[in-house]
């Protein structure tokens, strides 16, 4: 069994995640590498069995912290198109940091870690990949808050959790969104189209308890269900620089019939994505780099190419039902 380092959703600057992500998909998925090859991080149980600790945290009890992980669960589980379930077994005095074979969430208090507000570990087989325990903690440094309107001084528990839950699934994170670097040097988000984007909205905001496509599209990719892959489509393409594939832009599809936004990375170095989990139809596609989050928020910053202008591709994109889209390039210039 290996225990990987955790992914983090952070206050105003996003800490690193550890694992591999998976190649050409949409959004990212965490991966890991087994004997046999890269394999994406994945469940192999049809129901996640989670225990809640039972330390409090100041204005949260362990019954209120309880319940505020379980709707947060809740709103996975929704998901019509994604399978797998949750059971809260019960509370627990272990670490949320311990490898016990146990799925533990709790509050953890981690001064050095001082603008994380939560994180996610695992413990994976070897040899399968799959996940056998998952943990995560949340930063009892800060104030939190289980208000329903939410509380302007304090973190909003459930929206975090929402988040966390995403990396327990395997989710990495999303691009989606817009900041500015504070005077501090961290980041402040003006707009974001996902939840598991990795930098929080901040105190008081609970937007993020509600998920957003993007969200929806890499969880059922990774736990398909309700007809998620036959009623769905895929984008399919390669960003180039130069006559050469750029590794790391960020691509987004903007559906013309909702606007709603779905995104994912060109993950080779030939510059190749796919965006899969698109209801049918036609799409705005545009390629952008990686510059409104630290890259090391989504993947190693080696090779990632930055140095070029936002691009849209010139034509509509169409994703068919239950396949993908004939594969076009998507030509960028150097800033």
């Amino acid at each position: 069994m290996t225990r990987h380092r955790r992914g983090a959703i952070a206050v105003v600057m996003a800490a690193a995640l550890a694992l591999n992500v998976a190649p050409a998909h949409a959004y990212l998925h965490l991966s890991v590498t087994t004997a046999t090859g890269t394999t994406a991080l994945v469940w192999k149980t049809p129901r996640v069995r989670w225990y809640a600790s039972d330390r409090s945290a100041e204005g949260v009890t362990a019954s209120q912290f309880q319940a505020e992980i379980a709707k947060a669960f809740s709103t996975w589980e929704a998901v019509p198109t994604v399978s797998i379930g949750f059971q809260f077994v019960g509370f627990t005095s272990a670490s949320p940091n311990d490898e016990d074979g146990l799925t533990v969430l709790g509050f953890d208090s981690q001064p050095d870690l001082e603008r994380v507000l939560g994180a996610t570990s695992f413990v994976t087989d070897d040899v399968t990949g799959e996940i056998v325990e998952s943990d995560v903690f949340f930063n009892a440094i800060f104030a939190w808050s289980v208000s329903a309107s939410g509380d302007p001084t304090r973190f909003d528990l459930q929206s975090v959790a929402v988040h966390e839950i995403g990396h327990v699934l395997g989710l990495g994170h999303s691009a989606i969104g817009e900041t500015e670097i504070r005077p501090d040097g961290g980041r402040r988000v003006l707009a974001s189209g996902a939840v598991m984007f990795p930098i929080s909205l901040g105190r008081g905001a609970i937007a993020d308890r509600t998920l957003q496509p993007d969200d929806i599209a890499g969880a059922s990719d990774l736990y398909p269900d309700g007809g998620f892959a036959s009623d769905t489509g895929a984008l399919f393409g390669r960003v180039l620089l130069n006559g050469r594939g750029v590794l790391g832009a960020h691509v987004e599809a903007f559906s013309v019939a909702t606007g709603s936004i779905v995104a994912g990375f060109s993950l080779r170095e030939s510059g190749e994505f796919q965006i899969r989990g698109l209801a049918p139809g036609a799409y705005v596609v545009r390629v952008e780099p990686l510059d409104d989050a630290d890259i090391e928020s989504f993947f190693s910053p080696s090779g990632v190419d930055i140095n070029f202008r936002a691009t849209f591709y010139p034509r509509l994109a169409v994703a068919p039902a239950g396949g993908a889209s004939e594969r076009f390039d998507v030509t960028v210039q150097p800033k």
